[in-house]
């Protein structure tokens, strides 16, 4: 029996510690756990090597990392548990199954990466089969999507014992969604292991200016339901004992756990950085004495776990594997140029295509938009059982038992009532007030195959989640070369128009999301498109950002009977709401009622005029055929929109009919938007700001009578 180190520290929030404790590693386990060391050091120093020839163009290192990194992906099970790994995360994944090829081959960018294709910097490897999720570079993005891949795999297979591990360094728990996540966790009580890989420095900070106190386990005292333990990151018997008791732990409770591993960081943080501007001769040396490369062979031999010739043995065999690799990639041909548009979107499901194009097939009164929203919503969750809605007050009641009692909240619009009574909470539930929290975890459920419907309550407040939607949800599949995607639906409370929503309740900026590759953006105007619309985003294989305007909620001229339960609509295809010959109004949402008014005033005042009025729909795609037809027709446009005016939506469509239908025009590329401010409190200043029915007839009479 090999004898233990001291250095594994259990802290308080686990259950019965010692009866969690693992079996001690064997002599052909102690063995493989060298191996995966050492091979991932060699790989760290092949790649520098490699770099500094011109040979690849990044490299960022795990060195120091290994011991903890090894016996983790070493006691935790790929293809039944998910990882979500950082960059520095190499050893672990070398131990769960990637390969020093695959490796190697993401370092040249070759088309043959299995991870992306090419498409990705070195240090972001992937694997479908292995389910380590695809990374990305922002630090501390992937905590809140664990805590969705758990959440789904409580829904998905709650009898089994599976494990979601998230890692990151200790730098990235000063970003919000570390907090986020470790709340959601303790909240939904799952069994997410938060693995913190602690090397004193986050770049060129050190922990103490990052962390109060310096220890970011002292931090989280107090977290309910949050096992947590403490360990030398560099002594590989502690780091298997530890993570062996935090492991057991998450299974057998199906609660949360985090460790923290002290390790160190030998090089550099990156090839792009130099240590020895901030680091001194004696922490470098000092880090060096804890390096687990050199520590953990030392102990094999003291162990008589194996002799010097055979730690030679294995390290020539290792050098062989990667010598081999390392040829294998140099001649592995790089990404083709025509491939740069690929799984940009799905190519299982087209929500283009004819096969959303669908006939209403209406029945009862006419409803609401609002009251369509939730019927629509309904309706689809009976359909699918994967599907789960969930976000800031969407529930009726959280405390269920009060439910008797009370009517319910079912969202600050109504869009969700009901939804809860109907499905239960675990598939419509209430969420803390952290929209990266609630779009990320929408990601990961969305990578496990469920079909989340995320609220917003205000789009004026979806800027915390930015991140997760640009660099993480709307370019997973493209970053992974269509390994993973994450068609989430995300809906959105949008606009003005309702005096009093002043600054932070009647904001647009729906052109900030078109310009996002890999998102789909939607707008209804009225209860037949909202219908359709949203049972296309929700049957669509792509995230969608459902942009919903809070004036049109309840407006009884947009009301429409129900269509049915299987009425889509096609994404990219407009709707000519009104016909004409002598000028095009494109627009979308608020404005196309204004729209109307506008070419009904000017039709009256003229009296020759004939103004074509068309309802976009879809943003993103959008409908250019309709536009470039219209247009051509009556060579006169104006594009109405509620947004600011500058860099709004109109300016791209303006700049492409300028571009591409030049000749057609008679006239000048008319465009009528908010004012370039802020939305006032008062109804007269708001109504002075936001673009009027009066001025979008104002420019259609001056582009008439150019």
């Amino acid at each position: 029996m090999l004898k233990p180190s001291s250095h594994a520290t259990a802290v308080q929030g686990a259950a019965s510690v010692s009866a969690l404790a693992p079996a001690a590693p064997t002599r052909e386990e102690l063995l493989q756990a060298f191996r995966v060391m050492y091979l991932s050091r060699r790989l760290d120093d092949r790649e520098i090597l490699l770099k500094r020839q011109n040979r690849i163009f990044f490299q960022i290192s795990g060195a120091g990392h290994e011991a903890i990194q090894t016996a983790a992906g070493m006691l935790l099970r790929p293809g039944h548990d998910w990882f979500y790994p950082y960059y520095r995360d190499r050893a672990l994944r070398l131990a769960l199954g990637v390969t020093a090829r695959d490796m190697l081959l993401q370092a040249v960018g070759a088309a043959e990466d299995p991870a992306s294709g090419g498409r990705q910097m070195p240090s972001h490897w992937s694997s479908p089969e292995l389910h380590i999720v695809a990374g990305s570079s922002p630090t501390g993005t992937q905590f809140v999507q664990s805590v969705g891949c758990a959440q789904a795999g409580r829904y998905l297979h709650p009898d089994s014992d599976e494990v979601t591990l998230v890692a990151a360094g200790e730098g990235a728990t000063s970003e919000g969604e570390f907090w986020e996540a470790l709340n959601a966790a303790c909240l939904e009580k799952i069994p997410v292991l938060f693995l913190i890989e602690d090397n004193g420095y986050a770049i060129s900070v050190p922990v103490e200016y990052q962390t109060p106190g310096g220890n970011i386990s002292a931090l989280l005292t107090g977290h309910a339901s949050l096992a947590r333990f403490e360990v030398d990151g560099s002594d590989f018997d502690a780091c298997w004992r530890t993570m062996g008791r935090a492991i057991a732990h998450c299974r057998q409770t199906r609660l949360p756990a985090l460790v923290h591993a002290h390790v160190t960081r030998p090089y550099s943080h990156s090839l792009s950085d130099d240590e020895k501007l901030y680091k001194t001769a004696a922490e470098r040396a000092a880090e060096h004495a804890r390096d687990p490369l050199t520590r953990f062979p030392e102990w094999l031999l003291a162990e008589g776990v194996v002799d010097r010739h055979g730690l030679q043995i294995m390290a020539q065999e290792v050098d062989k594997e990667i010598q081999e690799a390392t040829e294998c990639a140099l001649k592995a041909a790089p990404a083709e140029l025509r491939s740069a548009l690929e799984f940009l979107y799905s190519d299982r499901v087209d929500p283009t295509s004819s096969e959303f194009d669908s006939e209403p097939r209406f029945a009862g009164e006419p409803r609401t938009m609002v009251d369509e929203i939730n019927l629509t919503l309904a309706e689809e969750m009976r359909r699918d059982e994967r599907m789960v809605v969930f976000g800031e007050d969407v529930a009726d009641c959280s405390r269920e038992e009060n439910l008797a009692q009370v009517k319910g909240k079912g969202g600050v619009f109504k869009a969700t009532g009901g939804l809860q009574i109907e499905f239960g909470s675990r598939r419509c539930f209430n969420t803390p007030i952290a929209e990266a929290a609630i779009l990320g975890r929408a990601i990961g459920m969305a990578t496990r195959g469920m079909k989340p419907v995320a609220e917003i309550q205000f789009f004026d407040y979806i800027w915390p989640a930015m991140m997760q939607i640009r660099d993480e949800m709307a370019n997973l599949r493209w970053r992974s070369n269509n390994g993973f995607s994450a068609p989430a639906v995300i809906r959105v409370a949008t606009g003005g128009y309702l005096n009093g929503g002043a600054i932070y309740h009647s904001q647009c900026g729906e052109s900030i999301f078109t310009h996002i590759p890999g998102l789909r953006v939607v707008m209804p105007s009225n209860a037949l498109d909202a219908c359709g619309l949203l049972r296309t985003a929700i049957r669509c294989d792509d995230p969608v950002l459902f942009l919903e305007h809070k004036r049109l909620y309840r407006e009884p001229y947009n009301r429409a009977s129900h269509p049915g339960p299987d009425f889509t609509i096609p994404f990219g295809k407009a709707r000519i709401v009104k016909p004409g010959d002598g000028l095009t109004i494109v627009t979308f949402g608020a404005l196309v009622q204004k729209s109307l008014q506008a070419a009904v005033q000017v039709e009256q005042k003229l009296g020759r005029a004939s103004i074509e009025v068309i309802d976009l729909r879809s943003l993103a795609p959008y409908d250019w055929q309709a536009i470039m037809e219209s247009v051509t027709k009556t060579n006169r446009v104006l594009i109405a929109h509620e947004d600011t005016l500058s860099w709004g939506y109109g300016a791209e469509l303006a700049a492409r009919i300028a571009n591409e239908l030049f000749e057609h025009l008679d006239a000048p590329v008319g465009r009528v938007a908010a004012m370039d401010t802020w939305v006032g409190y008062h109804h007269h200043l708001e109504n002075e700001i936001l673009p009027q029915a009066e001025d979008i007839a104002a420019e259609a009479e001056r582009l008439l009578h150019y």
